[in-house]
């Protein structure tokens, strides 16, 4: 918005846009967050009930600055907007579980994301080509419509859950999120693909930055669903608007692997009662915490220097 009064000097409005919405994150985190709900503890999480009487929720007002980081500082288009909407949509879902006396159930939840995911792919494909790029093959496919918004309501749908479910440790999810959404805004600006978006993109890392100021170990207050699920979707519309939608494996492959693994094994157990990974806990992070002795601290790192070298080798898969 504000970019349209300056014309040419928009560089230096994303500059401020960008410190103004760090700084806003930080001081509305510290201001306000005696007023989010507090976390019971997580009965079958490691160490889970270390994180009961903390300040959960978070995610409202990180989301919400990023929200209007974005209307006053990015260029907006419809299309722009109606993400923001639904991103919001979606941190509210999670906001009302976190601060729910009794949780939501599995199945409304699951309803909800299918909804939303539903809206971002009627959303994407009435915006964008039904043409994806194979970067490590270098060809271009188009792809029915039908048959693309399903896959992008799969791809949506998957991106939520699997973020949401590698929440459980100080500043794990949040700093994957940022190497994941860092290396696909890295791609957008070599290929010049959606370089508007690009910056929606840097917006959404310096808000979750603003968090982790606060979320660092030992945290004092927590994203909750509000914060992962908006994360989760962010990701899956920044890499649909690269065009190449095949990215969000390499991307975000240690989320995959810690949320994605323990949703695969409760869905084999509960719908086909094929019992895998039987002697490993679930999420990964809770199994090399309680199993193989990490401290928060090495967990974070080490899954974080492991997605950066993924990302690293991605990139330059792409640029090749």
């Amino acid at each position: 918005m504000i970019n349209h009064f300056l014309g040419t000097n928009y560089p230096l409005v994303a500059f401020v846009g960008i410190l103004a919405a760090f700084a806003v994150t930080c001081i509305l985190l510290s201001k306000l967050s005696k007023f989010l709900p507090r976390d019971l503890g997580r009965e079958f999480a490691h160490d889970g009930k270390l994180s009961a009487g903390k300040p959960r929720g978070a995610g409202i007002i990180f989301i919400l600055v990023f929200a209007g980081a974005t209307i006053l500082f990015a260029p907006i288009s419809v299309e722009t907007v109606i993400y923001l909407i639904l991103v919001v949509i979606e941190m509210f879902t999670g906001y009302f579980d976190d601060s729910a006396k009794v949780p939501w159930g599995e199945y409304k939840k699951g309803l909800l994301d299918l909804l939303v995911a539903a809206a971002t792919a009627v959303t994407y494909l009435f915006f964008n080509s039904n043409v994806i790029t194979i970067a490590s093959l270098g060809i271009q496919i188009a792809i029915p419509l039908p048959l693309y918004g399903i896959l992008i309501m799969i791809l949506v749908w998957a991106s939520i859950n699997v973020t949401n479910c590698a929440d459980g440790v100080d500043g794990l999810s949040g700093t994957l999120t940022i190497v994941t959404l860092t290396s696909i805004y890295i791609v957008d600006r070599m290929m010049g693909i959606s370089e508007e978006f690009s910056f929606v993109i840097l917006l959404f890392v310096v808000c979750i930055l603003g968090y982790l100021w606060y979320n660092a170990t030992p945290s004092f207050l927590m994203m909750g669903d509000a914060g992962s699920r908006a994360m989760g979707i962010f990701i899956s519309i920044a890499v649909l608007k690269t065009g190449m939608p095949l990215l969000f494996i390499p991307a975000a492959c240690m989320l995959i692997l810690d949320g994605g693994l323990g949703l695969m094994k409760v869905f084999l157990l509960r719908f086909l009662k094929i019992h895998i990974f039987k002697n490993t806990r679930m999420p990964l992070h809770d199994f090399v915490r309680k199993d193989k002795g990490w401290s928060n601290t090495q967990t974070v790192f080490r899954f974080v220097i492991i997605q950066i070298v993924i990302a690293v080798a991605m990139i330059y898969m792409v640029a090749m």
